[in-house]
């Protein structure tokens, strides 16, 4: 029987997947740290016989190339995607022997790319389940318009007949998509940790609602996306190499003060409670805290500038590395670890305020300050604090210079974005208090309310 294991990726909200069955595996939409996967294999004692991709990702760069030229497994990819190198073509209708037990077949499930492909797996002559990749997920589907806006329409009607072409599997097969654990590549709100055929159809509205429906609400719930996704389609398409996961070069002191002096972004991956009460001035807060730390960092920073990582420790700083290699084209410029007295060397230390949204609505009261609100478009739609100023974190740094003077407080929804944008008004010389709050707290502090 096939047994399917998932291999979680929080920070960018996906999942990869490795099958076997018991003696050969398969593994499906792999990330760019390829040990997790082959430490998996050798924990079951399966060897790597094949390599699945559903689509070329926007949202991460694939460790398929690198886990097939150090496994020699076939690497199965969409005939029709221009590639730069070597992979087993597949198509619609096409089946694949995986060791004795195991077979895919392959289905053209277009919607979130023009050549998605599912993989519908069968042990034994019956379905055990189908890998949906950015296609059908739990309770929503991928998104369709990552490819531009001429696309969107024809890719969400495309959406559409792909879902409902993979509800004509039996209802009892398991739903294993790659992305809806948090990924900005889904379409909207993903729900559970598992799901049927069955499930989607009664509860999954691109399964519920007739197209227009379903066009409707899907195209009015798009937001934004992240900057770096511009970036990991080419990236994908050529075959990037394997993670470098040896530990960056050390900097001294002076030389991270040096980074900072000449406009590089070096970044503190302390939480934010500890930045907050010291911080080398000119450094940046992403905090490692959550699952929000490559998402925004690659969101915020432009794709392949120089990193320095400060971390307390060098685990910290190794787990950052991690990160950020599933998006990056490079590895860290160089790393310092030991906190703030190892950093500074001296250097006479910063501090910001942080507070709650009771302490803004207090403040607001006493007198004329600013509030800036760094949340995403649909965010700030659905709600906002009136008179508060909207800049998403994303465009804050060239946009920083529009903000009047004054004392400025800054707030997201949970005070992730907050952190960081707070850190780089500071870095320009800003009074600024970061609102290290949830946002639902809001309407309870007495802040007035409004929607765009």
């Amino acid at each position: 029987m096939a047994e399917v294991l998932a291999i979680e990726t929080p920070g960018l909200g996906d999942r990869s997947y490795l099958v076997h069955d018991g003696n050969a595996a398969l593994v499906i939409d792999p990330q760019r740290d390829t040990d997790r996967v082959t430490a998996l294999a050798a924990e079951h004692g399966v060897r790597i016989t094949h390599i699945a991709e559903t689509h070329i990702h926007n949202d991460y760069l694939t460790g398929g190339p690198a886990l097939a030229a150090a496994t020699g497994a076939a690497y199965l990819v969409n005939a029709d995607d221009p590639v730069a190198f070597d992979r087993t073509p597949v198509s619609d209708g096409d089946t694949v022997e995986v060791g004795d037990t195991l077979r895919l077949r392959v289905l053209a499930t277009p919607g979130h790319t023009f050549t998605h492909l599912s993989y519908v797996l069968e042990s034994g002559g019956t379905v055990a389940g189908v890998f949906t990749g950015g296609s059908l997920l739990y309770g929503t589907t991928g998104r369709p318009d990552l490819l531009g806006p001429q696309h969107t329409d024809a890719l969400a009607r495309a959406q559409y007949a792909s879902a409902h072409r993979l509800a004509r599997l039996p209802g009892a097969t398991p739903v294993f998509p790659t992305h809806g654990f948090g990924s900005f590549c889904s379409a909207g709100q993903s729900g559970g940790q598992s799901s049927t055929i069955a499930a989607e159809m009664l509860a999954n509205p691109v399964l519920t609602l007739d197209e227009r429906e379903y066009l409707d609400g899907l195209l009015a719930g798009l937001d934004t996306w992240p900057a770096y996704y511009a970036h990991m389609g080419p990236a994908n398409l050529a075959g990037p190499p394997g993670a470098d996961l040896a530990q960056p070069r050390q900097a001294t002191p002076g030389e991270v003060r040096r980074r900072i002096d000449a406009g590089e972004w070096v970044i503190d991956l302390r939480d934010r409670i500890a930045f907050a009460a010291g911080f080398l001035p000119g450094s940046v807060s992403f905090p490692l805290e959550g699952s929000s730390f490559a998402s925004y960092l690659g969101w915020t920073v432009p794709w392949g500038a120089p990193l320095t990582l400060l971390g307390e420790t060098p685990e910290q700083v190794a787990q950052a590395q991690r990160e950020l290699a599933r998006i990056w084209a490079d590895r860290p410029a160089a790393a310092a670890s030991g906190g703030p007295p190892r950093w500074a060397a001296g250097t006479k230390l910063a501090s910001l305020r942080l507070a709650k949204f009771g302490d803004l609505a207090a403040a607001m009261t006493a007198g004329s300050l600013v509030v800036l609100d760094v949340r995403r478009p649909l965010e700030w739609a659905e709600s906002h604090i009136a008179g508060a100023r909207h800049i998403p974190l994303y465009e804050l740094t060239g946009r920083a210079g529009e903000l009047p003077t004054g004392e400025l407080w800054v707030h997201c929804h949970s005070g992730y974005r907050a952190i960081v944008a707070a850190s780089l008004l500071a870095g320009r010389g800003r009074e600024v208090i970061g609102v290290d709050d949830d946002f639902g707290n809001a309407a309870a502090a007495g802040l007035p309310l409004r929607r765009a």
